[in-house]
């Protein structure tokens, strides 16, 4: 069973590598944060305002799937989709980066609260994603923070640690 200390160290990290990665994007001109990287594929060549769009729905499909366990225990999360984002990813680059870090801020205190609603039993209910398999609840939660710190790394023109990706 997920303990108390378990879920305050998520709390801590959640809020710590979020703070990070929001530092790290301020620091960002207009201009840089709508720059692509050359030569890369997949998420590696999204600006950085991209990827600010990109966790605030990943932010989002995360809650989706947590809420599908809390609903069922073992739910399949195949087809679970979440609330689209006022700023996606396709037109990220169409606003400031001062409205995307405003956005996941609010976005992430209203997932703080969220996991603070949560009884230490309900970290421990599971959902199974067809790329992550079966998770607890508790290791769905931990992704935010890890995927937070993979995208601070792309936006500071670093490789993602591969250490910060092992399985959750």
């Amino acid at each position: 069973m997920a303990t108390q200390e378990q879920v305050d160290e998520l709390l801590s990290k959640m809020t710590e590598e979020r703070e990070r990665f929001l530092d790290q994007a301020r620091l960002l001109s207009e201009e840089s944060a709508a720059r692509r990287p050359e030569g890369q594929t997949g998420e590696a060549e999204w600006s950085a305002k991209e990827q600010l769009a990109h966790l605030w729905e990943m932010e989002r499909s995360y809650i989706a799937w947590v809420n599908a366990a809390l609903r069922e225990n073992g739910a399949d999360l195949t087809g679970v989709r979440s609330a689209p984002v006022a700023m996606p990813v396709e037109r990220a680059n169409q606003y400031r980066v001062a409205d995307l870090t405003a956005a996941l801020e609010a976005e992430r205190a209203e997932t703080l609260a969220f996991i603070r609603s949560l009884s230490l039993a309900d970290f421990d209910r599971t959902a199974r994603q067809p790329m992550f398999g079966d998770l607890t609840v508790l290791q769905w939660l931990r992704s935010f923070y890890r995927h937070d710190r993979m995208h601070t790394d792309q936006i500071a023109g670093r490789e993602p640690d591969q250490r910060r990706r092992r399985v959750l």
